[in-house]
C-alpha cells in the first residue's frame, strides 16, 4: 500500500474509532438500561445492547490504537448492517440510513485493506508474517 493510501487508511481508522468510542461511551454514560429497554421495544434482545455498546466502546479504542483493525471493523460493519435493517432503513436515505451507510463503508474498507500506519498491532507483530488480516489478496 502506498504512503498516501496508508495515510488515508489511518484517517479512516482513527475517525471510525473516535465515532464508535463516543457512541459506546454515550450508551454507558446515558444509562445502558435505557438502551436495553429501547432494544427490547424494537424487538431485539435487551442483552444485545450490552454487546453492541461494548463493541463500540472497546472497538473504538482498539481502532484508534490500531489493534485488531480488520476484526473490529468487521464487528462494527455487522452493527451498522443491523442498525440500517432494523431501524434506519424505514426512515429513508437522508433521514435514516445515510450516516450509518457511510460508517459501514468505512468499516468495509478497513476490513479489506487494514491500516498499519501508527498501529500498535503493527509494532507488536513487526517482523512476523502478519498483516493484521483475515482477507488475503493475490
Amino acid at each position: 500500500m502506498s504512503d498516501k493510501n496508508e495515510i488515508g487508511a489511518l484517517l479512516l481508522r482513527v475517525m471510525l474509532g473516535i465515532v464508535f468510542l463516543a457512541h459506546g461511551a454515550s450508551k454507558f454514560q446515558g444509562g445502558i438500561e435505557n438502551i436495553v429497554g429501547w432494544f427490547e421495544s424494537i424487538g431485539l434482545p435487551g442483552a444485545l445492547a450490552y454487546v453492541v455498546a461494548t463493541i463500540e466502546l472497546v472497538g473504538g479504542i482498539a481502532l484508534i490504537l490500531g489493534i485488531g483493525t480488520r476484526i473490529v471493523s468487521a464487528l462494527i460493519g455487522l452493527i451498522m448492517i443491523g442498525a440500517i435493517v432494523t431501524v434506519q432503513f424505514a426512515a429513508g436515505f437522508l433521514d435514516g440510513y445515510a450516516y450509518d451507510l457511510v460508517l459501514l463503508i468505512m468499516a468495509v474498507y478497513l476490513v479489506l485493506n487494514g491500516s498499519k500506519l501508527l498501529s500498535i498491532g503493527q509494532l507488536i507483530f513487526r517482523g512476523q508474517d502478519n498483516d493484521d488480516s483475515f482477507v488475503k489478496t493475490a
